[in-house]
């Protein structure tokens, strides 16, 4: 028997529960990891609240980023034994102290790397790696508008970008969020609360605006995220703190500039084990060059959870949020 958060039904935090429940033996294909350290991140709020649909039925475990041990593999699984260091991201149902896992979506993490760490950056690190080397190749000709430049995402995002020769403007939405941007890969920062970002964008780049928008925000960044770009630039829309993107015309994109516009994910990126495997491995890399500085992440009790889901809606964390079964 082992602890775990589950939801229920939809609704704020008072929705996750901290209940028992048992795991089992691995299946095919399968082995059993002991967390370490999980993941928090956006997504797990969107699941909680309603706003994406149940990934299972209820009720379910939230959470998908998790390192830990493996403890038990089933017949027929070659490439991991038990004590192995792993780590995983996208696999739903990681807020739990022991689960079941499929063997073919864990990573091996370096010795190089603790617990807390991994679990800070797996999901977000390769996050930022697939939006800078695959939706839109940064380099040194390259000028980045990077919403939410203190989150998670945005921290490591704008430190990677940086290192490729990219010029990374950043919006946040304090000063103290300001200076750790500015810490942290990004050549200028833009405060939403108290300026213009898109005026600001235009300011900053002589009118020529940016290359490539990546945007978390969702609803209070647009379509003021269009309006940063240079004609037949691209807009990356991979989240949606602040809600959904409304409905629009696609005609916007070419009244204003003929714009390409995605929404990518990292599943989409990493749904080849291959590629699953050489994400991690460059992401490991890029840690271990120095290129990337992951800062010690702010850390919760599982138990805990729902404080520590308030605190990142409310958007008073920076950097990464870990929790510890």
């Amino acid at each position: 028997m082992v602890q775990a958060i589950r939801i229920h039904a939809n609704g704020g935090p008072e929705a996750l529960s901290w209940d028992t429940i048992t795991v089992g033996e691995p299946g095919p294909g399968e082995v059993r990891v002991r967390h370490k350290a999980i993941g928090l991140n956006f997504i797990d709020v969107y699941f909680r609240s309603g706003l994406y649909p149940p990934p299972a039925p209820f009720p379910f475990i939230p959470g998908s980023e998790g390192v830990g041990i493996v403890e038990a593999v089933a017949d027929g699984v070659s490439e991991l034994k038990v004590g192995d260091r792993v780590g995983y991201a996208g696999s739903i149902g990681s807020y739990c102290e022991a689960r079941l896992i499929p063997a073919d979506r864990l990573v091996p993490i370096p010795d190089t790397i603790g617990d807390s760490t991994a679990a800070a950056v797996l999901l977000k690190g390769m996050t930022a790696r697939y939006l800078l080397r695959e939706t839109f190749k940064v380099g040194p000709s390259t000028t980045v508008l990077f919403h939410a430049a203190a989150g998670g995402v945005g921290l490591i995002a704008s430190q990677w970008a940086a290192s490729l020769g990219g010029t990374v403007i950043g919006t946040v939405g304090s000063q103290e969020k300001a200076d750790l941007a500015l810490a942290n890969g990004c050549a200028h920062v833009i405060n939403y609360r108290t300026e213009d970002f898109v005026a600001r964008v235009s300011e900053i780049t002589g009118g020529r605006k940016v290359d490539v928008v990546y945007d978390s925000v969702g609803k209070d960044t647009f379509p003021g995220s269009l309006d940063c770009l240079r004609p037949r630039g691209l807009w990356v829309s991979f989240g949606q703190s602040s809600g959904s993107v409304p409905p629009f015309d696609i005609g916007i994109l070419n009244r204003k500039g003929s714009l390409f516009a995605t929404r990518p994910s990292l599943f989409g990126y990493v749904a080849e084990r291959t590629d699953l495997l050489k994400t991690a491995a460059d992401l490991f890399a890029t840690i271990a060059s120095g290129a990337i500085s992951v800062p010690e992440p702010q850390t919760f009790a599982l138990s805990d959870v729902a404080a520590a889901q308030t605190a990142l809606e409310e958007r008073r964390t920076t950097g990464s949020v870990v929790l510890l079964p």
